[in-house]
């Protein structure tokens, strides 16, 4: 089976190869189909700024092939689109050579019409190219165009990656003013949609250079053999070297391609159809219509998002009662955590009663921060307790229920039996000393009384006094009276 990316995309085998990754036909474990996966295949800054570029891209449209989703793992990012089957343009002039007129129109008017919703987005393509304009398998029907492989593509206002001396795209399909180092525009994608064009009813690569010196030199050239005089005015005006003679948008491009097919000739009896085949073969051994047909089918992970909505997982079955067994091999810690310890079997006969779980401390000395968690799924199951559940598939460990401890005492339990009616005082009562009147029972019947010590004299005296002399004011005050 193939190597499965980031637990979801599962790698078949390569359909093309690009200057910054490899095209994959890939199976995706979570929507159960085949998509294509362009896999980065260097690491440095400018190729990552691209990739991030190019698979922020979304853009709906049928006549646009742009990524759909991405993943990362490890050091490889990859992001991924619909799979198409039917080629390159490159590949149907390999099997038919020059293309019918009425054919071309209709590739370059799906071409323009997804060129013109990449072109409202603020995107300039930089890189259109018959490599990089894919067809649908449709036989001998009406074929479907996809404009794909954005990868130096940027949007207008966007800073460049590369040196004003550099110039990044596919040489002999550069514009004019791509040379000279001008800011990339839209008019420089229409220029490649006319050297496409020539290519599509020439059935060769046209030479740029020369057809850019003689619209200099001599003005617009009359029509090659072969191509209509209407569809020539059409591609003249998408080929002119200077950006302000040539057509401005893609709309206007196609508007005027529709009024060029009008005046086209009737195809002619003899003229064999277009077939667009599979060019991708078969699937390699391992692989269906379905999906992968081994064990890596069935033994795929299931992520959460994959579960179907409103099921229920199933519960586990019975576990055996553990038996009698060699030394349990020590669980694999996550990343950054020191392993657990590992304790050794005891005879029953020998091994001291262990609480169920005992953690250190993080911060004594000899432990290590958060492994504590993990050192209950380390040690030896008791006879009476069910062996742990295996770890999740997600790297989680499923905790065993709390386990009831007693409160710890702040004083030390008494050692001397105690009757039952005096149960040893609670923990946050008030001690003797802070109530002295606690600390005396009631006296028995028949026993002398407590002699209790009064005020000091300091205070005594004063206070007669005082009485005294209170007591005589009072008794004149009535006598008087």
């Amino acid at each position: 089976m193939g190597e499965v990316f980031a637990g979801r995309y599962e790698l078949v085998d390569p359909i093309g190869r690009g200057g910054a990754g490899a095209v994959w036909r890939a199976w995706d474990h979570r929507r159960r189909r085949y998509v294509a996966a362009k896999v980065l295949l260097q690491s440095d800054a400018h190729t990552l700024l691209r990739f991030v570029r190019e698979q922020a891209l979304r853009i709906d449209h049928p006549h646009v092939l742009a990524p759909a989703s991405w993943a990362a793992d490890d050091d490889k990012v990859l992001f991924t689109m619909d799979l198409v089957a039917g080629g390159s343009l490159a590949h149907v002039i390999g099997d038919y050579g020059p293309l019918p007129p009425r054919f071309v129109c209709v590739l370059l008017d799906q071409l323009l019409s997804g060129l013109a919703t990449v072109h409202a987005e603020g995107v300039v393509h930089r890189d259109i190219k018959p490599a990089n304009i894919l067809l649908d398998v449709t036989g001998t029907g009406r074929p479907h165009l996809r404009l794909s492989d954005f990868g130096i593509s940027m949007r207008k206002g966007e800073p460049r990656l590369t040196e004003t001396d550099y110039v990044v795209g596919t040489p002999g399909y550069f514009a004019p003013e791509q040379l000279l180092g001008a800011e990339p525009d839209f008019t420089a994608d229409l220029f490649g949609v006319g050297l496409v064009g020539l290519y599509l009813l020439q059935g060769r690569k046209p030479d740029s250079r020369a057809l850019v010196e003689h619209f200099v030199t001599h003005g617009t050239p009359a029509a090659p053999e072969g191509i209509p005089e209407p569809l020539w005015q059409v591609l003249a005006g998408l080929l002119q070297p200077d950006p302000q003679a040539r057509f401005r948008t893609a709309t206007g491009a196609r508007k005027a391609l529709s009024a060029a097919v009008e005046m086209l000739p009737e195809p002619r009896a003899d003229e064999a159809p277009v077939e667009i085949r599979d060019q991708l073969g078969p699937l390699p051994s391992g692989f269906g219509p379905e999906g992968p047909t081994g064990p890596t089918d069935t033994a795929a992970p299931t992520t959460p998002a994959e579960t179907p909505a409103g099921a229920t997982p199933a519960a586990p079955g019975p576990t055996p009662a553990p038996g009698p067994a060699p030394a349990p091999a020590p669980t694999p810690t996550a990343p950054g955590l020191a392993p657990a310890p590992v304790s050794l079997p005891v005879p029953p006969q020998q091994q001291p009663p262990q609480p169920h779980y005992q953690p250190q401390h993080p911060l004594s000395p000899g432990a290590a921060p958060y492994a504590a968690p993990y050192a209950a799924h380390q040690a030896a199951p008791a006879p009476t307790v069910a062996p742990m559940p295996s770890p999740s598939e997600t790297g989680s460990f499923h905790l065993p229920p709390p386990v009831a401890h007693p409160i710890p005492s702040f004083e030390q339990a008494p050692t001397s039996a105690v009757p039952y009616e005096q149960a040893p005082t609670h923990p946050y009562t008030a001690r003797p000393v802070q109530v002295p009147e606690q600390q005396h029972a009631p006296s028995a019947p028949g026993a002398a009384p407590v002699r209790r010590p009064g005020p000091p004299p300091k205070v005594t005296v004063p206070v007669l006094l005082l009485a005294l002399i209170c007591f005589a004011v009072g008794f004149w005050a009535l006598a008087q009276t």
